[in-house]
């Protein structure tokens, strides 16, 4: 089990070198078993951007883990099982729930039976919720990716939820396991399981994508809950329900980047989403330039690529991707070419790929992006050919003792890239008996090599 531990405002006494885990039947909540769950790392999560560190936040990764056998003949309930973890008591300048100090929290997983219609079931819980070390700034869109991994394949279904409070409180703040129902907590007025964090939007998740967004209106250490749920074939299986904490700070001005790209290599005609489209035809340049800047000094800006349903092979950048504006010896705006691959074909289908240019903002990155529709057509590719000064009598004849040589030519009519290799018919390999072929540099269309091979 994944714990986040505030390392500023969490009470030093409260770092537990173990936690007890019980397991329950979902069908009569009867206790099942208990586990004791040693701590076995205790680590610093990183920033997401170090640069940006702050004084007044530090979060402790705490990983409590413990191997359990669950056989057959104990764990076949239709409905399933779930394990708890309760703990009081949480931090005191959380700002959206009642009694924060006072407040306790109930760590919850449901899992399946291990056999189904008489077979084994196998089920492995997703991997999700990453560390969150970040800070929000008041005013300014938030977001951060807590999309999971299940590595058998199951759908994953997030949403927003009320925390757990459970059993725990100041006097018994690591009670014996409990079964449910688990009291949630308290939230101060004017907040909700769907008004965590207040602002425009509100503290929001992608119920597939997993991405976690707010423009926070207020300052403050807020606490909300997230809940995955585990579905296969349609059919629920699995749930997890996580707390997180998120700090909202006053942060200085982070203006956004901007990116504008010019179709070709030359010329100063803007392409504008939405209304043109990138077209690749031979013997046209297969190439965009790309603009960007961003109005906030010493800025380091990076472009990237996402494909929304671009299907070929990436286009390449031909220049650097990275780079400062607005500082001393900078320019204002940086130029990168992006130039898509010869071969690519869309078979006259609109394909579009967008093109993102981020700083290096505190808290996190502010992007621009452009999107590019692009219909592509292949160039043209000849066949090549290839010449020897071997024969013109063939087979050729060669004794022992004599070595077999002959200069060979390679022309390919588009001057794309010749490469040669060597290989045998019927069971002979050339390599085996000291043949060998030698390439030499190409020159424009053409590619010279020598064949030899010295017969014992």
């Amino acid at each position: 089990m994944n714990l986040y531990f505030d390392a500023i405002n969490g009470s030093p006494g409260a770092l537990d070198a173990d936690l007890t885990a019980g397991i329950f039947d979902k069908a009569t909540n009867r206790q099942v078993a208990s586990l004791v769950l040693p701590l076995v790392t205790n680590a610093f999560v990183n920033y997401s951007n170090p640069a940006c560190a702050v004084g007044s936040l530090s979060t402790r990764q705490l990983l409590y883990r413990s191997t359990i056998q669950l056989p057959a003949g104990t764990y076949n309930g239709a409905q399933g099982y779930y394990v708890a973890v309760e703990r009081c008591c949480r931090n005191f300048a959380i700002g959206n729930i009642s009694q924060p100090g006072a407040a306790a929290q109930t760590f919850y997983l449901e899992f399946p039976a291990v056999v189904r219609n008489g077979q084994p079931f196998r089920d492995s819980t997703p991997r999700i919720f990453p560390p969150l070390a970040d800070y929000a700034c008041v005013g300014e869109l938030f977001y951060y990716d807590f999309a999971g991994q299940d590595p058998d394949g199951d759908s994953l279904v997030y949403d927003m939820v009320t925390p757990l409070n459970g059993h725990a409180n100041t006097a018994s703040s690591k009670p014996a396991p409990q079964p449910a129902p688990y009291a949630p907590i308290i939230w101060q007025p004017g907040y909700s399981a769907t008004n965590q964090i207040l602002g425009t939007p509100a503290l929001t998740i992608g119920a597939r994508s997993g991405r976690l967004s707010v423009r926070p209106s207020r300052v403050g250490l807020f606490v909300f809950g997230v809940r995955c749920q585990e579905y296969r074939k349609g059919v629920k299986i699995g749930e997890t329900r996580r707390d997180f904490q998120l700090q909202v700070l006053v942060c200085p001005q982070n203006r956004p980047p901007s990116v504008v790209a010019l179709p070709g290599t030359t010329g100063k005609t803007i392409y504008r989403p939405g209304l043109d489209t990138l077209r690749l035809t031979p013997p046209g340049s297969r190439c965009l330039r790309l603009r960007f800047t961003d109005p906030d000094a010493s800025s380091q800006l990076t472009l990237s690529l996402h494909s929304v349903n671009y299907t070929g092979t990436l286009p390449a950048f031909t220049t650097t991707t990275t780079g400062m504006v607005h500082s001393a010896g900078q320019p204002d705006t940086l130029v990168a070419t992006l130039c898509f691959p010869d071969c690519l074909d869309t078979k006259g289908q609109v394909n579009y790929l967008d093109v993102i240019v981020a700083d290096n903002g505190c808290s996190l990155p502010k992007r621009d992006t452009v999107r590019v529709a692009i219909l592509a057509v292949p160039t043209p590719n000849g066949l090549p050919t290839l010449t020897s000064t071997a024969g013109p009598t063939l087979p050729l004849h060669v004794r022992p003792g004599q070595t077999l040589a002959f200069d060979l030519l390679a022309t390919d009519p588009d001057a794309d890239p010749i490469t040669y290799a060597l290989s045998g018919t019927n069971g002979f390999a050339p390599a085996a008996v000291g043949a060998t072929l030698v390439a030499q540099a190409q020159t424009g269309t053409r590619r010279p090599a020598r064949f030899s091979w010295p017969v014992t």
